[in-house]
């Protein structure tokens, strides 16, 4: 792993620092307490200041005191006590008791993951709290949760993009402590965890990188302003400083995954990229770690390299978030065509989705005004992650509404058949599975004015572009946060018992079925129904083979599935059914290939062969 940053407790009062400053020629690390002191770090070649340090233990609060005229928190700190302006804290990130030594893993392929923000997820807002909330997850059949990102924000109150110490665990939350607490009782109930990671930008306020050397260029501009120097001069260092947060999260925390934020505001056009160098770095760890690690990008580019091997010149990712998928059911469902979602529409937009993943393989898009996209040769349904509702997709919305408010009951259950019985990797976000009311909003704390004044002037902007004119409810109130916060009451009704029920049984039937639980493309046949917003779905590659029939019209609708000659299909579950409060309009128990069937409105039902 190299040198490793920040600070490090070696035991018997003994703790090691080290920090990347190469453009200074004095650094100390100043310990606060009991009497402040300043020990000077010795500097190798390529920058890094280090030392191990005497008669220091955890809970020892420090700064560097940058050549005698700046002292400023570690850009590596576990722990800000204080705040993201506050001294950082030294912490043993090796005292934690863990328990998991059997714990093995879960395939990639297994993953049903349930998105959560930690804040908002419980009224505590903390990791333990979750701790509390695993039975049901588990019970519901989730296999993976997902924290959105966790480091030490401005402020009680963030999403979590706008961390500045990518290597801390927010105090409020629970701390290094408590998250290793949360990921040790999730691999006791059989949950892996993801991490959600911030690679592409630092957040405004707290941001004190500059003081210690080149992390940022302004050889390009982002929409937080200088790129992250990923290709530029003395690039090397900042690549490393990025690299071993990834590693340490496995390591020092053994979460199993990184769900990596926006790769495409990555800015690096070198020969060897720092995502694929990330890849190859976690293909080494994985070769001698008890269980696998992955990474998961979010990207917005529908680029094959992010997933495809570093041999093929790829970046060797495990999987990446799939935006087209869900853009063409949500506008299926909805009618919105606004913003980006003037790209999607048609079933055809749903059905190449299911059959590839990418909408958008070079063809031109629209909204886009330009061809977008290339196509994934060679990827399966284990290497996209699908949903109807994430953090981004509700909360950046201009009140933050769930699909819940969007739809009907009968969508909603069509909404959940078309994820969790889909060739991908399902995600579900905090309470989508009852039927949550609570809307998911964006908020901040910031303690500056002016960048108070900067985000609330930004929201309005970008809602201008989906044609909201509405007052932006304001990311700096209270009250946005404490709106956001799951309320549960929907759980509670009939309708959100028998949605969480038709969860739990999607979810059943694809750990159950051996043709949904194979994500291979090639096993995936996807026959739209001419002229009919229809989408039939056949799964092979595992007995028996089954039929999904996904109806998003509101009239009923015949037709004759293209199937084997003289098979026989018999229903499964049909979310018209009267058990899921449905129509009553209700498709045949079964029939035989090469007949007609009548699929009920607004439904999905799935068939499997006798």
């Amino acid at each position: 792993m190299g040198l490793r940053l920040g600070s490090h407790y070696l035991g018997d009062r003994r703790c090691e620092f080290c920090v990347w400053a190469p453009q200074r020629q004095r650094v100390a690390v100043r310990l606060l307490a009991p009497q402040p002191r300043d020990i000077p770090l010795t500097r190798d070649e390529r920058g890094y200041w280090h030392g191990i340090v005497e008669g220091v233990e955890p809970g020892q609060r420090y700064r560097y005191w940058l050549d005698a005229e700046l002292e400023r928190p570690d850009p590596a700190s576990r722990c800000q006590p204080e705040g993201v302006h506050g001294p950082s804290q030294v912490v043993d990130c090796r005292r934690f008791d863990w328990t998991d030594g059997d714990w093995r893993g879960r395939s990639l392929s297994d993953y049903i993951i349930y998105e959560l923000h930690v804040g908002t997820f419980t009224p505590a807002g903390t990791f333990a709290a979750i701790i509390d909330r695993l039975p049901e997850l588990r019970e519901l059949g989730v296999t993976a949760i997902e924290l959105l990102p966790v480091s030490p924000f401005p402020g009680d109150r963030n999403w979590g993009y706008d961390g500045t110490y990518l290597y801390g665990v927010h105090s409020a939350y629970g701390g290094v402590t408590g998250l290793q607490a949360l990921v040790n009782a999730c691999h006791a109930h059989g949950l892996a965890v993801i991490l959600d990671v911030v690679y592409n930008h630092f957040g405004p306020e707290g941001n004190y990188l500059w003081a210690y050397g080149p992390y940022f260029t302004d050889q390009y501009r982002t929409p937080w302003g200088d790129a992250v120097n990923f290709d530029q001069a003395e690039s090397n260092e900042v690549r490393h400083f990025f690299r071993q947060n990834a590693l340490e999260w496995f390591e020092l925390f053994h979460i199993d995954a990184l769900r990596l934020d926006a790769v495409h505001a990555i800015y690096d056009f070198s020969a060897q990229p720092f995502l694929q160098q990330l890849g190859a770095a976690v293909a080494e760890f994985n070769q001698t770690a008890p269980f696998q690690r992955y990474l998961i990008a979010e990207s917005d580019l529908n680029d094959v390299r992010v997933l495809r091997s570093r041999d093929q010149g790829g970046f060797g990712h495990d999987s990446q978030w799939c935006d087209d998928f869900h853009h063409a059911l949500h506008t299926l469902l909805t009618g919105e065509a606004d913003g980006y979602y003037a790209d999607f529409g048609s079933i055809e937009h749903l059905a190449k989705a299911f059959q590839q993943g990418y909408v958008y393989t070079g063809q031109y898009a629209p909204h886009r005004h330009r061809d977008h996209g290339n196509f994934p040769v060679d990827c399966d349904g284990e290497n996209f992650v699908v949903c109807i509702q994430n953090h981004d997709q509700i909360g950046n919305r201009l009140l933050g509404d769930r699909l819940t408010m969007l739809v009907d009951f009968e969508r909603l259950k069509l909404a959940a058949a078309t994820v969790l019985l889909s060739p991908f990797i399902p995600l579900l976000f905090m309470g989508e599975e009852y039927g949550e009311s609570a809307p998911f909003m964006y908020f901040v704390s910031h303690s500056d004015p002016d960048l108070v004044r900067g985000v609330r002037e930004g929201r309005q902007q970008e809602f201008r572009a989906f044609g909201w004119e509405k007052a932006v409810p304001d990311p700096q109130g209270v009250e946005v946060f404490q709106q956001s916060t799951l309320n549960g009451a929907a759980a509670a009704t009939k309708k959100g018992q028998v949605l969480r029920s038709l969860y739990r049984q999607l979810i059943a039937l694809r750990q159950q079925q051996p043709a949904l639980a194979n994500l291979a493309r090639a096993d995936v046949r996807v026959m739209p129904v001419p002229e009919q917003p229809v989408l039939l779905v056949e799964r092979t590659g595992g007995e028996p083979a089954l039929l999904l029939t996904l109806n998003f019209g509101e009239q009923a609708v015949t037709c004759t599935p293209a199937l084997s000659p003289a098979s026989e299909w018999r229903k499964c579950l049909d979310t018209a059914a009267a058990e899921w409060l449905g129509s009553g309009l209700v498709q045949p128990e079964q029939f035989t290939a090469g007949t007609a069937i009548a699929l009920s409105p607004l439904s999905a039902a799935l068939y499997e062969r006798r």
